[in-house]
């Protein structure tokens, strides 16, 4: 099964080892395509459990975690996660939810986590026994993290958590949270910090929210969550700068995940278009057919040049202009996507609306890419401002 474009892989942004990893993933999805069909309709919080599994026991979670080249800095290889999310998200979007949030709820930890919560933590992420989420998002605040208003007050022995998240990712099945609050060493952006808190904390609550693509997302309330000390991660007063250097990186692997969608949403109209007969022949035969086909192959090679850039960039730490690429990257590869999965699903007609369908899945799914982890409008409120 062939996903990427093996031109795109020759280019400088990659090298040796991403090339045989993109081999083992299409090799890898050809063997599971049928895997997705087992949990299809079922309970999605039994889905992601044992999805995650099924990633830790083929080493994809590893990934997830860290560079496993010897002598890598911490911190996963960000190419290569994001050519895992576009084989994952191409195979089935559960997959690519369940790599993407254990990946998130891991970066802290792994790079600013104390031995003792590396240990605690990282291998149980790693071999998919225990999910984890990344809890920044509140009801009043959305995106903007530096007016997070759950509090964490100092205790004689440790912290006391009060406030509400919302739209969590995992929130209602992880078995930790990785937690952005305020300690008050400064206003607004300079007075938070991160901390991890087991799902069995006293007084922390979850609820349940229904989307239009099956997701365990839940809000959290902390009523009084007791913490210990030891829950802090990294330096207080530090959360926000942790903050913002998780979504600058992981942006780009959203944009990955949209090329998954949109590589299995042309796949599927070419089958499509050439099975499909007309009174003028082929489907695929028509003009408009192949004026549509034209404009999906363009968005492709753009969005895959825009993810390579910018993963690389991630990489090579040039920090210079993440900020701007990444957002660029997100916001051309996603709100790309809604127009390249829509075309598909016309050229489908009636029969693309189908519930359970590829193209009807597809479309419900790639709505979420231009929300979460900082919706369009904000990524173009990044770009704008980095114009000065």
């Amino acid at each position: 099964m062939k996903i990427f474009d093996p031109t795109l892989l020759r280019l400088p942004f990659y090298d040796h080892e991403h090339r045989e990893l993109a081999d083992r993933l299409e090799d890898w999805v050809e063997r599971n395509a049928a895997l997705p069909e087992t949990w299809r309709g079922g309970d999605v919080g039994d889905a992601v459990r044992q999805i995650a599994a099924v990633l830790g026991r083929d080493g994809w979670l590893d990934h997830a975690v860290e560079n496993p080249r010897r002598g890598a800095p911490p911190g996963p290889d960000f190419r290569a996660i994001c050519l895992i999310r576009e084989a994952l998200s191409y195979c089935d979007d559960l997959l690519d939810f369940v790599f993407s949030i254990q990946s998130l709820s891991a970066y802290a930890i792994a790079m600013y986590g104390t031995a003792e919560q590396k240990a605690t933590y990282l291998p149980a992420i790693k071999s998919g026994s225990r999910l984890g989420s990344l809890a920044l998002s509140e009801p009043r605040s959305g995106s903007d993290i530096a007016g997070v208003q759950l509090v964490a007050e100092r205790t004689g022995a440790g912290f006391r958590l009060t406030g509400e998240k919302a739209w969590i990712a995992n929130g209602n099945v992880a078995d930790f949270h990785c937690v952005l609050a305020r300690t008050g060493e400064g206003p607004a952006a300079y007075g938070l910090s991160f901390f991890v808190v087991p799902a069995e904390a006293p007084n922390l609550l979850t609820t349940p929210v229904d989307l239009i693509a099956p997701r365990p997302i839940s809000g959290l309330r902390f009523e009084g969550c007791e913490v210990p000390s030891s829950a802090l991660i990294g330096k207080p007063g530090h959360g926000f700068r942790y903050a913002l250097e998780t979504l600058e990186r992981y942006r780009v692997s959203v944009g990955a995940t949209a090329l998954g969608f949109c590589r299995r949403a042309m796949h599927e109209a070419l089958a499509w278009s050439r099975a499909r007969h007309t009174p003028g022949g082929a489907l695929f035969d028509l003009q408009m057919t192949k004026e549509r086909l034209a404009d999906m192959a363009v968005y492709l090679d753009a969005a895959s040049l825009l993810v390579a850039r910018t993963a690389w960039e991630v990489d090579a730490w040039k920090a210079d202009a993440l900020s701007r690429h990444s957002s660029i990257t997100k916001v051309y590869a996603t709100d790309g996507a809604q127009e390249v999965v829509d075309r598909a699903l016309q050229m489908f007609g009636a029969a693309g609306l189908v519930s359970g369908s590829i193209t009807e899945r597809l479309y419900r799914q790639v709505r979420l890419l231009r929300i979460y982890e900082g919706a369009s409008e904000v990524q173009k409120m990044i770009i704008a401002g980095s114009l000065r």
